[in-house]
């Protein structure tokens, strides 16, 4: 239990510094070594990751990225931007058309597979044969290594989580208790059947732009953590059924109107508004979100110091009621991104060095705790936390994790690209009844299988 609670609570404030006063944080002056002399000749890097929009991280990352420069003379052109399945088209493309960063923050699941076979990015083990101490300050067991194949690329910085968001406030007003780890997929039904009768909107969520979460939890929901990372034959075999099972469930929902009347035309921004304006009860959605929601209870979104406590004490998370075998407190969670060197930038004399020197910085033991806020699980040395420095949302986040029973990926990052188009994509005729959800699981599995030969 000690080991899966350093994980959750390195995971629970991914993308939260907005929250507790981290805004104002300054990067230390100092990080890996090597990085805070200044180059004789500057360079300019460029840089692409996910720590813009709403992310609460997004200023940590312009700190980072200011002090870093001052330091070594060197400039960053940002090209960040927040991260959904456009921005992962985005940089899939720029690798094809050879407009690919020099640093880039993006997953390590098979997202990455297409330039990771292409050869586009340095592994950490040829890194060091130039630079040893590359990542030396990173527990090697914690990195995750690349699906195509087998070679650790990218060095991470904090973990994630994802659960079910509450807006307390919805409850109370159609007389509903506050989900906890013993509550029942039929008690959440019920819940959610309150919830409409009340006049509100059950579930904020988008299944027409992101359905991720609901198509991962569906899924998990009919498995359980030792199964779920596996990828079905078939639609017709014991896991394929599961699949099938877990999409049943969410159109079922659809079916029942528990979804934002648009959900099907929604895009995520406007029914995250729906939730914070009190509209929706429950959001299903990563850890990151903490940062959007306080964010969303201040009157300046970048200053932590205009937070009304009393609006974001109306907010609370939890797990997704399970069903089947699944544990409630069994998490979809865990480290799935991290800082590449391309090829392109290792291969250029001028900026092999800064770009080594900036993802050094950036995953030093000062930095990542500025977005980590606490133990980053690929630390060997990990800061202690200090609860005391924590907003209301976040303190009901700790005590979330404090019962989490276990952490799994999500199966998605396994399934990318054309596999996830017809159940992804194609997640509004799915929930309509207009395409038969196991033909459209056969269908991401027959181009999962292509993509394998």
């Amino acid at each position: 239990m000690k080991r899966i609670w350093n994980l959750a609570l390195c995971a629970l404030l991914a993308g939260t510094m907005a929250a507790c006063g981290a805004a104002g944080n300054e990067p230390a002056e100092t990080a890996a070594s090597g990085t805070e002399t200044a180059s004789a000749e500057p360079v300019s890097l460029n840089v692409t990751t996910t720590f813009a929009g709403e992310d609460g991280n997004a200023q940590n990352f312009k700190n980072s990225v200011a002090a870093w420069e001052s330091n070594t003379g060197n400039k960053v052109v940002d090209t960040s931007a927040t991260s959904d399945e456009n921005f992962k088209t985005r940089v899939i493309t720029d690798f094809e058309t050879g407009s690919e960063p020099d640093v880039l923050f993006f997953f390590n699941g098979a997202d990455a597979n297409d330039f990771v076979k292409a050869g586009k990015v340095v592994s950490i083990d040829e890194i060091r044969g130039a630079y040893p101490e590359y990542a030396s300050n990173m527990d090697d067991g914690r990195i995750s290594a690349s699906p195509a194949d087998g070679k650790k690329y990218a060095v991470p910085v904090n973990g994630y989580w994802e659960a079910l968001f509450v807006n307390t406030e919805v409850l109370d007003a159609a007389g509903v208790t506050m989900p906890d780890e013993n509550t029942t997929w039929e008690e959440f039904l019920d819940a959610c059947s309150k919830i409409k009768a009340a006049g509100y909107t059950p579930i904020a969520a988008a299944l027409g732009n992101i359905p991720h979460y609901w198509w991962e939890y569906g899924i998990f929901n009919q498995q359980t953590p030792e199964n779920h990372l596996e990828i079905p034959g078939s639609a017709d075999d014991e896991l394929g059924k599961q699949w099938v099972d877990g999409l049943t469930d969410v159109k079922e929902l659809y079916e029942l109107g528990y979804f934002p009347d648009n959900t099907l035309s929604a895009t995520d921004d406007e029914t995250f508004a729906m939730f914070t304006d009190g509209k929706a009860a429950f959001l299903l959605d990563g850890s990151w979100k903490v940062g959007g929601i306080v964010a969303n209870c201040q009157s300046d979104p970048e200053d932590a110091s205009t937070l009304d406590t009393e609006k974001l004490d109306h907010f609370d998370v939890t797990y997704f009621p399970a069903k089947s075998a699944r544990k409630t407190t069994d998490l979809i969670g865990g480290l799935s991104m991290g800082y590449y060197i391309t090829k392109k930038a290792w291969d250029d004399p001028a900026k092999r060095d800064a770009a080594v020197s900036f993802v050094e910085y950036m995953t030093s033991d000062e930095v990542v705790p500025l977005f980590a806020q606490h133990t980053a699980t690929a630390l060997n040395n990990a800061p202690k936390v200090d609860e005391t420095q924590f907003n209301s949302l976040q303190v009901k986040a700790i005590s979330m994790m404090s019962k989490v029973s276990s952490f799994t990926g999500a199966v998605q990052d396994s399934f990318s690209g054309e596999c996830r188009t017809s159940t992804f994509d194609g997640m509004p005729e799915l929930v309509t009844g207009k395409k038969d959800i196991a033909e459209a699981v056969q269908e991401g599995l027959d181009a999962y299988a292509a993509m394998q030969n």
